[in-house]
């Protein structure tokens, strides 16, 4: 706010527990006098160096008073008007950080950290470009809806993800002391979700098996993959040869690696045996999709895209989560009853809790190997009598 400064209004002025306030001086035009919440007062001088905003702290009151500090911000100022303004002048240059900025620091410290999803975390951060370039402290929440507005004519849920993730970075900018409050808190969502109930037809999905066999390895592989094993894209792209056991014919998903945090154990049907028996490994790589040994496979996007054409013409829409769905459709039609539909989807809802949890981590082995072995069965009919009608066919074009 803006306040002509005196030397009684400082002395008197208390603190505010909520917030710090920032007093412009009306005398010297940018001298400010800060009060922050444990009561220190604080000059500085804002003015615009170089095409960026500064703050340049002069000192705090008490060692400086009001005449110092004046005295002080028009020395700065010939400094910068005659162009001699330099470091050496002692006043030290606190620069204020825009979002643009603080993403990647916020990424490093704490996504990465806490967060094995982080990739998807940085690029939903992405889509408030409009926001990249100003400063963190000066957002405010209209500025946020405006920019979840645009993003949300074109992907609606992708804007709930984004405004949520931008939600806990301002909370994290809170405890870490980059600003006072979050604008956004409480913020709801700006586009209303419906629950996804897409199932891949069985035509669909013989289809889309179809395609894999055109896309080959890495990707088409393992795409196959999630359709045999219903596990989520991550888990099957970032695959290790070490996790598997196939003398056993186990799969043993770290709880690193999986989204609840639970270690996963997976049975490896003979179909899903078939498509690692032919992949081809990388030397002195752990990685079982990767095209370069050093990373997993990553760009299903546009993998997507390719599949999408590969499809019949009026295919519903899809997406590859939704292939999780149709297998447990398709296990409650072949009898395979909830709690082991759920174990093997590795839902919360599904594992054994508690300390029952830490005597057994492969919970319903025995029931997941044989509910996916039908799943399994049931996929690889599909794909024979696809096969089956393209040789009469074939066959019938020929003759």
């Amino acid at each position: 706010m803006i306040q002509k400064l005196t030397t009684k209004f400082i002395e008197t002025r208390k603190p505010n527990p909520v917030k710090r306030e920032d007093y412009r001086d009306t005398v010297v035009p940018g001298l400010v006098l800060r009060v922050n919440k444990s009561g220190t007062k604080t000059f500085s001088f804002h003015k615009r160096i170089n095409g960026k905003m500064a703050r340049l702290t002069i000192g705090h009151f008490g060692p400086f008073s009001l005449n110092d500090a004046r005295e002080r911000v028009r020395q700065v100022l010939y400094e910068i008007e005659t162009g001699r303004f330099e470091d050496r002048t002692g006043i030290e240059v606190e620069t204020k950080r825009t979002l643009g900025d603080v993403i990647p620091d916020y990424i490093e410290k704490h996504a990465k950290v806490h967060n094995r999803d982080w990739k998807r975390k940085e690029a939903l951060l992405a889509k408030f470009t409009t926001l990249h370039g100003k400063r963190i402290d000066e957002i405010k929440r209209a500025d946020v809806v405006k920019a979840c507005d645009v993003i949300t004519k074109s992907a609606p849920v992708s804007a709930n993800r984004a405004l949520a993730h931008l939600k806990h970075l301002m909370s994290w900018c809170v405890e870490s002391g980059i600003v006072d409050a979050s604008p956004i808190a409480g913020m709801k969502p700006r586009a209303k979700e419906q629950p996804r109930e897409r199932v891949l037809l069985d035509g669909e999905l013989s289809a889309l098996w179809a395609a894999c066999d055109d896309e080959g390895y890495p990707f088409g592989d393992c795409m196959k993959l999630l359709i045999l094993s219903g596990q989520r894209r991550a888990e099957v792209a970032e695959m290790r040869w070490s996790e598997l056991d196939l003398e056993k014919r186990l799969w043993t998903l770290p709880s690193k690696r999986a989204k609840n945090g639970k270690q996963h154990a997976v049975p490896i049907t003979d179909a899903m045996f078939e498509v690692l028996r032919k992949t081809p490994r990388f030397f002195n790589s752990d990685y079982v999709f990767t095209t370069t040994g050093k990373s997993p496979v990553s760009g299903f996007g546009r993998l997507k895209d390719r599949l999408d054409k590969a499809l019949p013409e009026g295919t519903e829409p899809w997406i590859i989560h939704d292939l999780r769905r149709t297998m447990s459709t398709n296990m409650a039609m072949l009898g395979v009853p909830q709690p082991v539909t759920e174990a093997l989807l590795n839902h919360k809802t599904g594992v054994v809790s508690g300390v029952a949890a830490i005597y057994n981590v492969y919970s319903y082995t025995d029931e997941k190997r044989e509910a996916l072995g039908a799943w399994s069965q049931h996929v690889m009919k599909l794909v024979r009598s696809k096969n089956d009608a393209t040789k009469t066919e074939i066959a019938q074009a020929s003759g």
